[in-house]
């Protein structure tokens, strides 16, 4: 059986490319509407910090995405998940009375307030990150190492293109 299911997906590999474009679209499609359910955040929060709400992680996210550039303000998280500075404002103060975020001064500029992750903010998007990896590794888990590997970069690369498209437009577009 194992042998059948390699010299399928080797034709399938070596399918003329007429429909590539349209079955990455459609594929897409099945993809967005399977994380539109947020399944491995629901199980993240189940698993650590049942009284949190999804929004919560996307703020977590942004937080750690931010910090690579440095602190982390409500505007920055604010620009980061495209939402009203007083929405991020509401949501970063809920996730501090609920210690997963806490506020404090600017090392740069004491005036300046900023965002930091607590440990309880730490440990959520550690499980986040194990329930992802443990999710993916079950997907992939039939699949030979050289597919993973080569999916693993072009999936790389295509979301990249993708990022760098939608942000030359996102730029574009009128606020």
């Amino acid at each position: 059986m194992n042998e059948t299911l390699t010299k399928t997906r080797t034709a399938v590999l070596d399918e003329p490319s007429k429909d590539s474009v349209p079955r990455i679209g459609r594929t897409m499609t099945r993809m967005r509407m399977m994380t539109g359910r947020r399944l491995i955040g629901r199980l993240a929060i189940q698993s650590v910090a049942p009284d949190l709400e999804l929004s919560h992680l996307d703020v977590l996210d942004a937080v750690r995405r931010a910090q690579a550039n440095g602190e982390v303000t409500v505007g920055a998280i604010a620009e980061i998940l495209r939402i009203d500075p007083s929405r991020a404002s509401r949501v970063v103060s809920d996730m501090v009375s609920r210690n997963v975020l806490r506020r404090e001064a600017s090392q740069a500029d004491a005036r300046r307030i900023v965002v930091v992750m607590t440990p309880v903010g730490q440990n959520l998007l550690a499980e986040i990150q194990a329930q992802k990896l443990a999710f993916v590794t079950e997907v992939v888990r039939d699949w030979p190492q050289e597919e993973i590997d080569t999916f693993s970069v072009l999936f790389e690369k295509f979301i990249g293109g993708y990022e760098a498209i939608f942000l030359s437009r996102d730029k574009d577009t009128p606020g």
